[in-house]
């Protein structure tokens, strides 16, 4: 059973002059990134396959959890920068079966978007919680049946939505 796990970029800089593929983490983006990587190491969500958009922003956040997961390679795939969902689908497709889990790090809308569409409208608790926000650093964990070839929209279920705040408050009580 494929397991998908999509996180957004932890939070960049907009600083002026630089160019939207090189902004950096910002402060915030450098706690939440590895506070992520924690969460998925102790939650035992350890991928197979790594794809992480050329952005710094995107390599950040890869290099800022992936010694929490134990340091797999990652693949800088280009065409995941900013991608529609059908870019980001035909990615996942092309996964082999030896991988039972993907970890995307990408790019809102595109992540959000993909997240819907795969979980599709039967899930209606999960595709409000999608719909609302899919902010920075947050990680959608989204299970298949069959193939990842088969990834359809729809076919997947929603087994848990994360957010950096979501854990702080989790930590506070």
């Amino acid at each position: 059973m494929p397991r998908l796990m999509l996180l957004r970029h932890a939070k960049s800089d907009r600083s002026p002059g630089v160019r939207d593929i090189d902004r950096p983490l910002n402060p915030r983006g450098f706690q939440a990134a590895p506070q992520m990587g924690a969460y998925l190491a102790a939650q035992g969500l350890r991928p197979d396959r790594v794809v992480v958009s050329p952005s710094l922003r995107t390599r950040s956040t890869w290099d800022a959890i992936s010694d929490a997961l134990g340091n797999p390679k990652a693949e800088i795939v280009e065409t995941i920068y900013e991608a529609p969902e059908s870019a980001l689908l035909k990615v996942m497709r092309a996964t082999g079966d030896d991988a039972a889990s993907l970890l995307l790090i990408g790019h809102n809308p595109g992540i959000q978007n993909v997240a819907l569409d795969l979980v599709g409208a039967a899930d209606r608790t999960a595709r409000a919680r999608l719909s609302q926000e899919f902010p920075t650093a947050a990680l959608a964990v989204i299970d298949f049946d069959g193939a990842w070839a088969d990834l359809r929209p729809g076919s997947g279920r929603l087994e848990r939505f994360v957010t950096p705040k979501g854990l702080d408050r989790d930590d506070a009580a």
